[in-house]
């Protein structure tokens, strides 16, 4: 039977910021779908191609469950698409839309990103299904599969692109607050300040780019040797419902005394933060605090954002929670200690040591395991492609539609030989 939209009808929930749940919309329009779209604040409803398809809630979030069902049944919806599975409104849709037994599709960041999107059903990061599929299992997936892996690129798009957006998108919720005024932000801070942060990390962005070319050269230039801290937004989903740590201090504290009590008092310790690091939490000054508390702020650099391979490739090293960004150590055959849960957590590759022992001896991952799974990960979530430049959505669109469109989700089509073959990217750096 041909691929083909007849029959199905799409709701769609909050996607990233900017207008690729509007460009998918379209395609699978395009495609004979039925689309429809339910907007939460007037920045979901800038970024929706068309009024009719458009369901606004402007009721109270104790009224979302009720409301969603009575959606489901009148419109027979028989697929549900969102961005990320952990915000509220997400996490009970997804619930009723189980018992229903709607299709579910996640769309998140990339587990290899930044030149992959993840696109998954049922959930995604400690809830995908990978959590519980084993190398071995993996590898018999692949038996059929003979690809040749592409090597990552430094960039895909621009993150002024997604800072843009996410701009532009706070901007429109917070102008518009009085036609959804019963809309909460599934974080904890205000949309005014969500839109300042935005606002004043684009501002700040050429004295950041000259902080960290500062901090950079002193760590290339100081021929020590060093381990590299990988930072997370404390806000980020991953981190606040996938790992063991209420705040970000938490963790940092536990890094900066197993630093203090296992490394050779040779070796640095360098935190790397998140390119969208915006102040909210005051991580830069909680680590010269703890690592003054420690004795080793002689041996401690912090780097504000930019491009992590630069520092991978020199490292002795990785810590992280369970950022994604893990993956480019083990890409590297770095050990690489993750204190959360995450998706590339196989015992394989990834070290259980207590931090202190990491520091001093830390394990070796398995290679050519992890090549495996890097492997298993291109030939069924990972799609390339990505949200927030013009180019990427299109390479993103390309792909995503026709496994959308598919009875089968990408990790069982591989495993019935009946995966699509998978697009070769070209690197370009």
């Amino acid at each position: 039977m041909r691929l083909s939209g007849q029959g199905k009808r799409f709701l769609m929930l909050q996607g990233p910021h900017g207008p690729f749940f509007s460009r998918l919309g379209r395609m699978l329009t395009r495609a004979g779908a039925e689309v429809w779209r339910v907007g939460f604040n007037r920045g979901d409803r800038a970024f929706w191609h068309d009024r009719a398809s458009f369901i606004a809630f402007r009721g109270h979030p104790d009224d979302w469950p009720a409301t969603f069902a009575r959606i489901l049944s009148e419109k027979a919806i028989t697929d549900l698409v969102l961005y990320g599975d952990t915000r509220p409104i997400h996490a009970r849709a997804i619930a009723i839309a189980r018992e229903m037994g709607v299709t579910i599709h996640v769309f998140e960041e990339g587990y290899l990103r930044p030149y992959w999107v993840t696109y998954e059903r049922g959930g995604a990061n400690g809830h995908s299904r990978l959590m519980e599929t084993s190398v071995e299992e993996m590898r018999t997936a692949l038996a059929r599969a003979d690809m040749d892996m592409p090597d990552a690129p430094a960039r895909w798009g621009d993150m002024r692109q997604h800072m843009f957006w996410g701009a532009i998108y706070h901007w429109f919720v917070m102008a518009g607050f009085w036609d959804f005024r019963n809309f909460r932000p599934h974080r904890a801070l205000t949309v005014r300040q969500e839109f300042l942060l935005y606002l004043r990390r684009l501002v700040l962005l050429p004295f950041h780019a000259l902080e960290r070319r500062i901090a950079t050269w002193r760590i290339r230039h100081g021929g020590f040797p060093y381990h590299l801290v990988i930072l997370q937004l404390e806000h980020d989903a991953s981190f606040r419902d996938h790992s063991p740590f209420s705040t970000m201090a938490e963790f940092l504290a536990l890094v900066v005394e197993g630093f203090a009590q296992g490394a050779a008092p040779h070796h640095h310790l360098v935190f790397k933060a998140h390119p969208l690091e915006d102040g909210r939490v005051p991580v830069k000054r909680e680590i010269y605090r703890l690592a003054r508390q420690y004795g080793v702020a002689h041996r401690v650099q912090f780097v504000r954002g930019g491009k992590l391979a630069a520092l991978l490739n020199h490292a002795r090293s990785a810590v992280t929670v369970n950022s994604t960004a893990g993956q480019q150590a083990l890409w590297r055959g770095l050990p690489l200690r993750a204190f959360g849960r995450a998706v590339y957590s196989k015992p394989e590759f990834v070290s259980s040591q207590p931090a202190e022992r990491f520091f001093a001896h830390p394990t070796r991952p398995d290679t050519r395991a992890y090549r495996d799974y890097r492997h298993y990960l291109l030939e069924t979530s990972q799609v390339a492609g990505g949200f927030y430049s013009s180019r990427g959505r299109r390479e993103l669109l390309r792909q995503v539609v026709d496994m959308m469109l598919s009875d089968q989700d990408p990790y069982d089509a591989l495993l019935s030989g009946s995966a699509a073959p998978r697009q070769q990217l070209r690197v370009v750096n």
